[in-house]
């Protein structure tokens, strides 16, 4: 009788053990991912594509992750700005103002002032210019207050591309991640910024093969 119990528990044992061996840590669709409503290929988006705004405070802690997601998957990531409300919208002018005149996207303390500079609460309407002005001026940079028609033109350009994206994307929070224009990650199925990392080497080999 022992031995038949001995034999039974060992069994079970083997089969955990099997299972826990033989675990799909392959990425899934609607837990890891999902398939955007359109083909955003034509649009020519960095492979990961970072869609978010200044006035998120999630956007801002991602901001600090971006490095390590660069790291483990290397590729550099693109951004666009959302503007699916008027204060995003506000928000994408500063961004793109900025972007337009780099002739790239700015580096990681560009934006650190630009979170900072929206984000900031305190001080009168005027206050608040004064220290949007200063992040730009003292970049070598024209203040957006002080834009002409040719600068508001091309301004123009990269919020309708924006919006674009967002609404084809059908992008309704941020921070989020578009994976060579086809796939979108789900944060939330993540655990850490390794974890989403892998989700994105995933998906990036995925639309290669």
């Amino acid at each position: 009788m022992l031995i038949n119990i001995t034999k039974s528990f060992l069994l079970v044992v083997f089969t955990l053990f099997t299972v826990a061996c033989s675990d799909n840590n392959t990425p899934e669709l609607g837990k890891q991912y999902s398939v955007l409503p359109n083909d955003l290929s034509s649009l020519k988006l960095a492979p990961i594509t970072e869609v978010f705004s200044l006035t998120c405070g999630h956007c801002r802690n991602m901001e600090a992750s971006l490095p390590e997601i660069e790291s483990l998957t290397n590729q550099k990531i693109g951004k666009v700005h959302v503007t699916f409300n008027q204060s995003a919208q506000v928000s994408a002018m500063l961004y793109y103002a900025a972007v337009m005149q780099l002739d790239k996207q700015p580096d990681h303390d560009l934006m650190a002032a630009l979170f900072e500079v929206v984000q900031q609460q305190e001080g009168t309407m005027e206050q608040k210019q004064a220290r949007i002005e200063e992040v730009f001026v003292s970049r070598g940079l024209i203040s957006p207050y002080n834009f002409d028609n040719s600068h508001v033109s091309d301004m123009e350009q990269h919020l309708t591309f924006a919006d674009e994206v967002s609404r084809k994307a059908d992008i309704n929070s941020v921070p989020s991640f578009i994976i060579n224009g086809k796939y979108l990650l789900i944060s939330e199925g993540h655990k850490d910024i390794p974890d989403l990392a892998a989700t994105i080497n995933y998906l990036l080999s995925k639309s290669e093969s």
